[in-house]
């Protein structure tokens, strides 16, 4: 079992800047995936960013350029910092952290979610 804490949410005017943190604890496999989800209201949950044990990387287009995830393998902690946001930035932000077991199947963990809101 692997659980996830989120902070770093809030409300912030657009054009700033928010950082959000999540720790990891549990049974962490030394190879995994974590990464930032997010929900808006009436939406499906998206994948915004997500980064490997290897620290390589990936971004949803709507944020590329503008959020960064990085992570700490030594505290079993990720970020994402998040510049420039917009109103349609405002949504519940998860952390997600991924793994394959002995028979390959992807198990993944959810934190409880952190609101973020952004006026215009």
């Amino acid at each position: 079992q692997v659980q996830l804490v989120e902070s770093g949410g809030g409300m912030v005017q657009a054009g700033g800047s928010l950082r959000l943190s999540c720790a990891a604890s549990g049974s962490i496999a030394s190879i995994n995936t974590m990464g930032w989800y997010r929900q808006a209201p009436g939406r499906q949950r998206e994948v915004i960013a997500t980064i490997t044990s290897r620290d390589s990387t990936n971004y949803a287009d709507s944020v590329q350029g503008r959020f960064t995830i990085s992570r700490n393998n030594a505290k079993n902690m990720v970020y994402l910092q998040m510049n420039s946001l917009k109103s349609e930035d405002t949504a519940v932000y998860y952390c997600n952290f991924a793994y394959q077991d002995l028979i390959r199947r992807t198990l993944d963990y959810w934190g409880q979610g952190t609101q973020v809101t952004v006026s215009s």
